[in-house]
């Protein structure tokens, strides 16, 4: 056997691998990350220069404890449920409800909208690398209409359940149309989408920042926002710290949407067709699939996914649109691989993400590892998960071309089920 084909047969072993055996997978790979981090902490710790080491090892000492470092990051984001001067004791004065686990339910909130969004592209057969933009749009167009539309309802609880689902559905379709530009350019003009939703970012942040600046700008700000919105009119934040910005709704809200998009793809006649079209294109349209329409439409539907996380963000957590838009489409992207385009699966790689995210904020504050190196054991954590699902995404790219030779010779009948006969 050849070396191409022993990659070709272990690419296919994950992609056929259960459930059980993924999960076991991106268990192996995270303890990798871990043990990789470690000693790049060592190593760095080395090379640092301190008063007092941190921990001794072979005789040898270190500025950082990788221990600690670990211990801190996962223990911060949780709001501290555990003792780091006697490990493994549990904190009697912990409260769940807190700012640390607020921020990273924040966090994992957002992603999930973003994720959703490009797992929909993917789904399709289409690489969606435009949800930064689609999320730009859909939250500047949910702080203008909330902010003209909020002088016209009462104030309270009743004006914001009639203001806040109306904002949301406005930047659901706004970000849905930016997203089915690419889609049309790509379904009738055969336009690279990766290509186009890239340069559509790009305009999307550069339009929203003047039309901010020009003629929407808060006159009383020194910074390229619009004028916040009223308190009744945003996701207040129900049982957790105001400052954590997280509101309970929201989560729930994007819980719901997970198993919404998840019985689209999965049990409904348009989910068929759009796995069908981004899985085989060329069977799909033997089967009567319009897929010029379907990856529009895929598109659209992605796009407002995306408009709907930026609709939140300013909803949940800005009370208004500002310049410098975090990178939550982009991250939606590595979320979606984590998840291996699983609806479902967005909820813990999201949560992993938050995790690694506000967690990073509390190594910053309570050890004295630079904030670079707390990126790079972030970004080592993501790889390393992340690889085994890239390699599966791979694989099945392989199985697919092995199947669409079976298609060619077939008449279809294999993708399509049973016989003329």
């Amino acid at each position: 056997m050849s070396a191409a084909d022993g990659a070709k047969s272990v690419l296919r072993r994950l992609v056929n691998a259960s459930t059980v055996e993924r999960i076991l997978i991106s268990f192996a790979a995270l303890f990798m990350a871990v043990v990789v981090g470690a000693v790049i902490v060592l190593v760095s710790g080395r090379v640092a220069t301190c008063q007092t080491a941190a921990t001794t090892l072979f005789g040898l000492g270190f500025c950082y404890d990788p221990v600690e470092v670990y211990l801190v990051l996962f223990n911060g984001a949780l709001g501290g449920p555990f003792l780091l001067d006697s490990p493994g004791l549990f904190n009697p004065n912990w409260n769940p409800l807190n700012f640390g686990f607020a921020l990273t339910l924040k966090e994992t909130t957002l992603l999930i909208f973003t994720g959703l969004s490009v797992a929909v592209a993917f789904r399709a057969g289409l690489f969606n690398i435009g949800t930064q933009g689609q999320l730009i749009l859909g939250a500047l167009a949910t702080a203008l209409f909330a902010f003209f539309v909020a002088p016209f309802l009462p104030s309270g609880v009743l004006g914001g359940l009639i203001l806040i689902p109306l904002s949301i559905f406005v930047g659901a379709f706004v970000g849905g149309v930016y997203g089915a530009i690419p889609g049309a350019l790509k379904a009738y003009a055969d336009a690279n989408e990766v290509i186009t939703t890239i340069m559509l970012n790009f305009i999307a942040a550069q339009v929203a920042f003047v039309l901010v600046s020009e003629f929407f700008r808060n006159p009383d700000s020194q910074v390229v926002e619009t004028t916040p919105l009223p308190d009744w009119g945003t996701l207040l934040p129900v049982a957790f710290p105001k400052g954590g910005d997280f509101s309970l709704l929201a989560l729930a809200f994007g819980l719901g949407l997970v198993v919404a998009v998840w019985y689209l793809l999965e049990q409904t006649s348009f989910g068929y067709d759009l796995r069908t079209s981004g899985e085989q294109p060329e069977a799909a349209e033997y089967g009567g699939v319009d897929a010029k329409r379907t990856t529009v439409t895929s598109m659209f539907l992605s796009g407002a996914l995306g408009g709907i996380g930026g609709a939140i963000w300013v909803l949940m957590v800005m009370g208004k649109w500002q310049a410098g838009v975090p990178s939550l489409g982009f991250d939606g992207i590595t979320v979606t691989i984590l998840a291996g385009n699983n609806p479902f699966g967005i909820v813990p790689a999201a949560l992993l993400f938050g995790t690694l995210k506000s967690g990073s904020l509390a190594v910053q504050f309570g050890t004295g590892v630079p904030k670079q190196l707390v990126g790079v054991l972030r970004g080592l954590i993501i790889l390393f998960v992340a690889m085994p699902e890239f390699f599966r995404m791979i694989g099945s790219s392989i199985s697919l071309e092995t199947d669409d030779d079976a298609v060619a010779t077939d008449g279809g009948r294999s993708l399509l089920g049973g016989d003329d006969e």
